[in-house]
């Protein structure tokens, strides 16, 4: 699976050696496959990199993880926890602007979209990158996990100190290997209505993140959105397949 020169530049150089193993050329059959026996994959082919590419490696401030991308219709575009225009806030993106609003006031948005907290170098990665309409889960262990876990790999080598949010076992075993003498690890249950009242609630995982950013000498994250997102997503990256 060549598609390195469909990459953000900086992802490009960084993830290049993975495209060079069998594991993609497979995840690119698969994929194809999927695809020719009528199959619907969210998100399209053009979004499957959304995250690397609004969010280049050097500009990383902030790592949240998801699992798998939604798999109802309109939803997902490649950022975890996050939702088109125009489509219902998911009930864990509701739980995290409850979260958001005790820890730092900001009222909840009437939207789902933040592509505003990527542009500012929030990493908002699924460990699985696709999925099949309807079908939740259905493309994990097909190889898009090793590839996400470089990416958190070229993350954690780099010199500017990232936090990293780990929501849930899931991404906090995902992630076990960062580097916590340099960069922020914040651990909480997963905001799904499932846990959320198990630790997520009252985890001040914001604040703590703009503090620790600060005393590093960096900007701080503006968790507000926009009170609109967007009618259109216009930004595309080339599809992959």
């Amino acid at each position: 699976m060549d598609v390195t020169v469909k990459l953000e530049e900086s992802w490009k150089t960084a993830l290049a050696p993975e495209f060079r193993h069998g594991y993609m050329t497979d995840l690119k059959r698969f994929l194809l496959e999927e695809k020719q026996e009528g199959r619907q994959i969210y998100p399209r082919g053009s979004e499957y990199f959304r995250a690397l590419d609004l969010t280049p490696l050097g500009r990383v401030k902030v790592v949240i993880l998801g699992q798998d991308p939604y798999h109802g219709d309109g939803q997902a575009h490649g950022l975890c926890f996050s939702v088109r225009p125009g489509v219902r806030t998911p009930p864990s993106l509701v739980n995290i602007y409850k979260e958001l609003q005790d820890d730092l006031g900001i009222p909840p948005a009437r939207h789902g979209f933040l592509e505003s907290w990527a542009d500012q170098g929030v990493l908002l990665l699924n460990a699985v990158l696709t999925v099949e309409r309807g079908r939740a889960a259905s493309h994990q262990g097909k190889g898009w996990e090793r590839f996400t876990d470089a990416v958190i790999r070229a993350v954690n080598e780099q010199e500017q100190p990232v936090v990293f949010m780990l929501w849930g076992s899931y991404a906090q075993k995902k992630a076990a290997f960062v580097d916590r003498s340099r960069h922020l690890v914040l651990t909480a249950p997963h905001p799904s209505p499932l846990s959320a009242h198990s630790g997520f609630f009252g985890c001040r995982h914001f604040s703590k993140a703009n503090a620790f950013l600060k005393s590093k000498g960096l900007d701080p994250i503006d968790w507000r959105l926009p009170e609109s997102p967007p009618l259109a997503i216009d930004r595309q990256s080339a599809p992959p397949c």
